[in-house]
């Protein structure tokens, strides 16, 4: 499989993992504080990744480590948090949704603050997947009009904080491998978020009942796989192609997030179906270039 063929690959997969990673993510707060949520699903997928990968760490040289650090944080620790706070007053496929304007921001940041160049087409294409992100907002929030839309601004900055992480791997990274970038990550993280953990109250005041461990069961699906094993997936494709392709996958995240919004009892109707079409049509013309 060549580098073109592998990338939808990356990008399809990465869709429907990010798009469940949403309603579990709404799943495992029960029982568990946006706080606690946060720091546990970014320890448990540490724990993993530095299990299967602590070697690439060797292939980490010097002059990585200050990208990687800034990539740590704003790529992973803080959309951690700020995911798990917005999903406490908003619908999973609202959140989702907002989420979208992850590949708006990074042509925007990839373009004012790391030089890259980008065309008129590939512009419109972002455009009009913006186009089908708004009449998502607006449907959503008339289908949910007691929601606090104030939340939204979490998904915003984690928005934000994603592009310029995939600006920062494809600028400075490119040079190591997806697994020494994602392990890279949770060595910094694992200990701070521990702390996190023991200050937040977490081995104390949490309570183990039938519904708390079915959260906790949610929870290592959502650390190993969405964030675990998908970062590793993310940072190759952002390696393999562009920031405004890899994060295009912020355009088919709601489409899959809808849908389980829909089976949990999250109102859905046809104009977020059209609204999705378009979002993919926004997909096709930003990638249409070569």
């Amino acid at each position: 499989m060549n580098n073109q063929q592998r990338k939808w690959v990356y990008l399809i997969v990465l869709a429907l993992v990010w798009g469940s990673s949403f309603i579990l993510i709404k799943k495992s707060l029960i029982g568990l504080t946006p706080i606690q949520l946060g720091a546990l699903r970014t320890f448990v997928a540490g724990l993993f990744i530095l299990s299967i990968g602590y070697k690439s760490l060797k292939k980490i040289q010097k002059h990585h480590w200050k990208f990687i650090v800034f990539s740590s944080l704003l790529g992973t620790l803080f959309p951690a948090f700020f995911f798990a706070f917005a999903l406490t007053g908003i619908d999973s496929s609202v959140a989702s949704i907002l989420n979208s304007l992850t590949s708006l921001n990074a042509l925007i940041v990839g373009t004012v603050f790391f030089g890259f160049a980008f065309k008129r087409i590939q512009l419109g294409g972002v455009l009009i997947g913006l186009v089908g992100t708004i009449l998502l907002i607006l449907e959503s929030s008339s289908l949910n009009p007691n929601q606090n839309y104030w939340f939204a601004i979490f998904v915003l900055v984690a928005s934000i904080g994603y592009a310029f992480n995939v600006n920062i791997i494809k600028k400075h990274l490119s040079d190591i491998s997806a697994m020494s970038i994602t392990a890279g990550h949770f060595a910094l993280l694992i200990i701070p978020v521990f702390l996190v953990l023991v200050f937040s109250g977490f081995f104390t005041s949490v309570e183990f009942n039938e519904e708390t461990n079915t959260s906790f069961i949610y929870l290592i699906i959502l650390s190993v796989v969405g964030t675990g094993l998908a970062k590793i997936m993310f940072n190759n494709l952002i390696q393999i192609s562009s920031p405004v392709f890899s994060t295009s996958v912020a355009y088919l995240i709601p489409i899959v997030a809808v849908i389980w919004g829909f089976i949990d009892g999250e109102k859905v109707s046809y104009l977020q179906l059209v609204a999705g079409a378009i979002i993919l049509l926004g997909i096709y013309i930003v990638n249409k270039v070569k």
